[in-house]
């Protein structure tokens, strides 16, 4: 049963990436209190991993570079995926280009914008109700 769970529950979340979509990414702030963003995931592999866009220098970024610990939600009146872990922000030229997707051009002015990067969050662990079945477990 939790790997079928594990499953529908990655399913929901690929299917919430790119424009459109929203979640919830939660950090610590510079006071150290936490904090909520609304946030499109760009790509993601199941529960496994997730990437969001940002801009390099946001209040994102400078959160991760002080506490490199998050969590995500993706929540409707059917599910909750909420997902802890940790995240790093990447500005490789082959990523930027890899995770981009047509909603940024609102923000930047292409894959090669120097004030653009990307969010990569690794789960650790998770809390996920799906199909009202609830699983909690460790990656």
């Amino acid at each position: 049963m939790n790997q079928d769970i594990i499953r529908k529950a990655g399913e929901i979340v690929e299917k919430n990436t790119g424009m459109g979509t929203y979640c919830v990414l939660a950090q610590i702030d510079m006071d150290d209190y936490p904090t909520v963003s609304t946030i499109t995931a760009s790509k993601a592999d199941g529960i496994n991993w997730i990437t969001f866009c940002t801009g390099l220098g946001s209040t994102k970024t400078n959160r991760i570079n002080k506490c490199n610990r998050a969590s995500v939600c993706f929540n409707a009146d059917d599910y909750n995926i909420t997902l802890v872990g940790e995240i790093e922000v990447i500005t490789d030229p082959e990523v930027k280009r890899e995770m981009w997707y047509d909603g940024l051009v609102n923000h930047f002015n292409g894959p090669d914008d120097p004030g653009y990067c990307v969010l990569h969050f690794r789960t650790k662990r998770y809390n996920l109700l799906v199909d009202w079945k609830e699983i909690r477990g460790e990656l």
